[in-house]
């Protein structure tokens, strides 16, 4: 298994920096997802890694050897496209072995290793046919069958599944999971769709501008964001955001967020006057039937999903509330919904944007 290290990697084109001074190490056999907002450069970063890209400058190390003036053709990674890029003359078959032939390898080699990767991917019975002939799903098995027959030193995948419709990408998700525990391997892998990155990684890569913003596992970001930004890009939906000001009552605080007053404990590093974003997730705001809340809210749409409920709630002088409550909640628009916040769960980060607290003490 192989890790890459990057340091300090640059890439500009012309006067325009894209990718500003990356430090990021894949650890061995690590699944490593990258995300962010289109342009945030997480292609760039893994077109760097293959060698499609040259860097302006920094290090490129790959088992520790420094690979910056290495053409991607020898840094011996495989690459797994969004668009598939398979050949449409070519069988399944030539398909996975076309890259081993030009190698020079033994035909009965190959045969072994096309249809073992095959039968892992379950696409024995299409071997025969053509491109045009597979599904979405089935084309993209091929890529990455044509990806795990050659041995590769790291897995890079650039939006593989995006696209798929939702419901294969569901499968896929799964498939791509189980491969990576039953042939292990370094993987690096670019999407924007959020759940693929909480639901794949053993390490999520939050980038924003050409910087990395946070490192982490995926319930590390989504429980202990390091700033607003990182916050608001993890989870579907999105987190709460409140804008506002603190001031002080006695031992408790006061969340004046826009219109609404919120007594909380005390936060040290907070002084009275201080602006603050208040962040809740939706599953962390409670329904009060019996109006003890301390924020009335008007339901502007609600989502019945059998299992879970999603409300969409305006109360004056706020950005609307987004709730998830599981279960079913029979409500109706325009109801008046009472809702409270659990301290427990609050995010607060300051002017800056960074953040000051995760979670307030009881």
């Amino acid at each position: 298994m192989t890790e890459i290290h990057l340091k300090s990697v640059r890439k500009a084109y012309g006067e325009l920096e894209v990718i500003h001074g990356v430090d990021l190490q894949v650890n061995s056999g690590e699944f490593c997802v990258f995300v962010g907002p289109s342009g945030c450069g997480k292609s760039t970063l893994l077109r760097i890694i293959a060698g499609l890209e040259d860097i302006t400058s920094g290090t490129i190390e790959i088992d520790g050897v420094v690979v910056n003036t290495v053409g991607a053709a020898d840094r011996g990674l495989a690459m797994v496209f969004q668009s598939y890029a398979l050949y449409p003359h070519m069988t399944v078959y030539k398909n996975m072995a076309f890259g081993l032939e030009n190698s020079k390898m033994p035909r009965a080699q190959i045969d072994e290793r096309v249809r073992k990767t095959a039968e892992l991917l379950q696409i024995t019975d299409y071997l025969e046919r053509r491109p045009k002939a597979l599904s979405g799903g089935q084309r993209q098995r091929v890529a990455i069958g044509r990806a795990i027959v050659r041995d590769p030193k790291a897995f890079l995948f650039d939006e593989p599944l995006s696209n798929l419709d939702a419901e294969l990408r569901v499968t896929m998700r799964k498939e791509l999971s189980a491969l990576h525990s039953n042939i292990g391997g370094t993987m690096i892998y670019v999407t924007h769709d959020q759940v693929e990155a909480m639901t794949l990684a053993d390490r999520i890569v939050v980038l924003q501008k050409g910087i990395i913003e946070q490192v982490g596992a995926p319930l590390d970001l989504y429980n202990r964001p390091c700033n607003a930004f990182v916050a608001g890009f993890i989870g579907s939906p999105r987190m709460n955001m409140f804008e506002g000001h603190v001031t002080r009552d006695g031992d408790e605080m006061v969340l004046n967020i826009q219109g609404a007053h919120l007594h909380v404990p005390n936060v040290p590093d907070l002084k009275d006057g201080d602006r603050i974003t208040m962040g809740i997730r939706p599953e962390h705001i409670s329904v009060h039937a019996d109006g003890s809340g301390e924020l009335n809210a008007a339901v502007t749409v609600s989502e019945q999903l059998g299992g879970d409920t999603y409300v969409y709630c305006d109360a004056p002088g706020l950005p609307q509330i987004t709730v998830h409550q599981p279960g079913q909640l029979p409500v109706a628009r325009g109801q008046t919904l009472s809702l409270s916040f659990e301290r427990a769960q609050m995010h607060l980060f300051g002017a800056d944007g960074k953040v000051v607290a995760n979670g307030l003490p009881g």
